[in-house]
């Protein structure tokens, strides 16, 4: 089930929230939304949700063991079978069909691939896992007595399948405590409101536009050999600002969705494309997945401060890998790893004097050639498309194609360009500067306008029932 779907909000949501509400204490809602969360996943996952379920058992207890043995052998050993499990069934689901391949191209061997399907929010729901795990044995936090609790923490709905990756410290008083106001209310609806709009709206349509230009992906090699200069970057700028409003808007919902219910969730994305450096792009960028890597995995002891290059490398090459089994995702987190390391080199203060205009422009084509990698996962297709941004796949600089679906397109490019600036919070604090009444108005501006993107995104989906395009990173 997508947040995107009509069935979602018109049937599932107002189910969930009608039975969350009538529940009076938080005990009982904590199974209210185990219920649903096990539907919600359930829904595209019958088999797997059994999976979720195991897992989430698995790492109950050896947390339990881990913290009661911990001065022992045992809790070690405890703590390093949690990891081992959690890395063990990204590993056998994700990857295993990925390695076979990779053996036989290099062996000349005929192993047959599993087939094996690919359980939905594994990525996600193990990550919370192993982050909750590592910080009950560095005694960050208390392991879990109640099993439905910590079930609760990872199959929670609005973030089991497509992230963020929440920490348990985050939401660990409020399973227990949690109440929702009536500000929780008003800003949980907007966010989810807005994260919709960012995805029907902006997204899908940024989507339709990029395939045009290179085909769907995985398909048509000879379409993204055609594309003109000019079409190949507008096309890769496009599919740059896709993402973006992809899984920014994924995340919206999903941070509005957990506070209607009075989870309070970290944001995952602060306007990525303000940054002034590539370091800073992955700062504000999917930022609960980069905090993992960076707290759990930069200085882990087999290398630590010592060899900071290898816990860099390692670092991003995990990135890559973790984004998808195909060799270009591994070069795509290798790529922003080189130019990490470049700005490591040349220093803050050299950064810090460098001309802004200069600095936007050099991040921004780094960026957007980086997403040219990310977009393509037949190496010949990202072969053309290289070829094509500097006109020596012998295409044209532009021609009348290109044009007309530029003109087809370009309301919603412009729109997807105006937006990933920061504008909605620059109007709030201006507005907070005003009188009350100015505020009052504003506030009733702003629930006529949910009601109206509301409605306009509802009127989009029935329009596009069978072709609602489902987020992204479900597939990661």
């Amino acid at each position: 089930m997508l947040f995107s779907d009509l069935s979602f909000l018109y049937l599932f949501l107002p189910i969930c929230l009608a039975c969350y509400f009538l529940t009076k204490k938080n005990e009982y809602r904590n199974f209210v939304l185990i219920g649903f969360s096990l539907v919600f996943y359930a829904w595209g996952e019958p088999i797997w949700v059994f999976l979720l379920i195991f897992s989430s058992f698995v790492n109950y207890i050896l947390a339990l063991l881990s913290e009661k043995h911990r001065e022992r052998s045992t809790g070690k050993a405890c703590f390093i079978a949690a990891l081992l499990f959690n890395i063990g069934l990204i590993c056998v689901f994700k990857y295993t069909d990925f390695f076979i391949e990779n053996i036989n191209g290099v062996f000349g061997t005929d192993i047959k691939p599993t087939g094996i399907t690919f359980p939905i929010g594994i990525s996600f729901y193990s990550f919370q896992a192993i982050s909750y795990s590592i910080d009950v044995y560095w005694e960050k936090i208390k392991a879990q007595r109640s099993f439905h609790k910590l079930l609760l923490y990872l199959s929670l709905f609005p973030s089991v399948t497509t992230g963020p990756i929440i920490r348990y410290e985050t939401i660990e008083d409020d399973i227990d405590n949690r109440k929702t106001t009536v500000t929780d209310m008003s800003e949980g609806f907007t966010r989810l409101i807005i994260g919709l709009a960012k995805k029907v709206l902006i997204a899908n349509n940024l989507l339709l536009y990029v395939d045009t230009v290179f085909g769907k992906t995985g398909e048509g090699a000879s379409i993204v050999a055609d594309a003109t200069v000019v079409g190949s970057w507008v096309g890769i700028i496009a599919y740059s600002m896709y993402i973006y409003y992809d899984f920014s808007g994924y995340s919206d919902m999903a941070i509005g969705l957990a506070r209607i219910f009075g989870f309070h969730f970290t944001e995952n994305f602060n306007y990525p494309f303000m940054c002034r450096t590539i370091s800073e792009f992955w700062q504000r960028w999917h930022i609960s997945l980069g905090s993992f890597f960076r707290d759990y995995l930069l200085y882990i002891p087999i290398f630590g401060k010592r060899l900071p290059y290898v816990s860099l490398f390692l670092v991003w090459f995990s990135t890559g890998l973790w984004h998808g089994a195909s060799w270009n995702y591994i070069l795509w987190g290798l790529y922003f790893g080189v130019f990490i390391l470049f700005e490591m080199k040349l220093g803050k203060k050299r950064i810090k004097n460098a001309p802004t205009f200069i600095m936007h422009i050099y991040n921004k084509l780094v960026i957007i050639v980086g997403f040219g990698i990310f977009r393509f996962t037949d190496m010949n297709d990202l072969g053309n498309f290289f070829k094509n941004l500097v006109g020596l796949g012998g295409n044209e600089l532009i021609n009348e194609a290109t044009v007309t679906d530029i003109k087809s397109y370009i309301f919603v490019i412009i729109a997807a360009l105006i937006f990933v600036f920061p504008i909605i919070p620059l109007v709030k604090k201006l507005i907070e500067k005003r009188s009350l009444a100015i505020q009052a108005a504003a506030q009733l501006l702003a629930t006529g306008s949910n009601v109206i993107l509301l409605g306009v995104c509802t009127v989009v989906l029935v329009d596009t029932f069978l072709t609602n395009h489902p987020f992204l990173y479900v597939t990661f």
